[in-house]
């Protein structure tokens, strides 16, 4: 069974939320019109995982193809992303900020009014997932906090924002481009 906050490509809102223009109601330049028009064109993009995979094919199933396609139709949770203009937008308008990047990367400067849970660990070998990441989400947020989702580049974001999704969480929003890409545009960051 999919979650509300199941998405594929794309987003749609939870069936227990608001629509976005009265929750967002109080973005400045447009955001508000930004998120609506993305979210429109995402939730009309939304495919379940079985369905992307017929029309890649079946060879990978062989003859008992039927049955282990079927057991693989659940929808695969893949919240929302947004540019980081209208997630600065967000934030102003009351979303909390996490930074999944690695405590030293957090280190060097991050986005003001961001806390810091590591999605990955730097290893001597290259980067491990923390095992703890959601009990550590969840001593610091509720399953229904609003919460905007960066890292450096937006990878490790988007992975994170659709494991709290998975977990539950119903009010993730993935940042697009990053850490890097909100310096780029000169939104407000400390330094540690």
């Amino acid at each position: 069974m999919a979650s509300d906050c199941s998405f594929a490509h794309g987003v749609s809102l939870p069936a227990h939320r608001p629509p976005l223009a009265v929750t967002t109601c109080r973005l400045r330049h447009g955001a508000a019109r930004a998120v609506a028009r993305h979210r429109a064109m995402a939730a009309a993009r939304r495919v379940s995982v079985g369905a992307a995979r017929r029309r890649i094919g079946s060879a990978r199933y062989g003859s008992n193809g039927a049955a282990a396609l079927r057991a693989d139709e659940a929808e695969v949770a893949v919240p929302p992303s947004v540019p980081v203009r209208v997630a600065h937008e967000l934030q102003l308008a009351g979303h909390r900020y996490l930074d999944v990047r690695t405590e030293g990367e957090f280190a060097g400067g991050h986005p003001a009014g961001a806390v810091n849970v590591p999605y990955m660990y730097s290893t001597g070998s290259g980067m491990a997932k923390n095992s703890h990441f959601i009990d550590q989400v969840l001593a610091i947020f509720g399953k229904d906090d609003e919460i905007i989702i960066g890292c450096q580049s937006g990878k490790r974001s988007l992975m994170a924002a659709a494991e709290l999704c998975s977990a539950g969480f119903t009010a993730v929003t993935d940042i697009a481009g990053g850490f890097s890409t909100w310096r780029e545009n000169g939104l407000p960051i400390n330094v540690r």
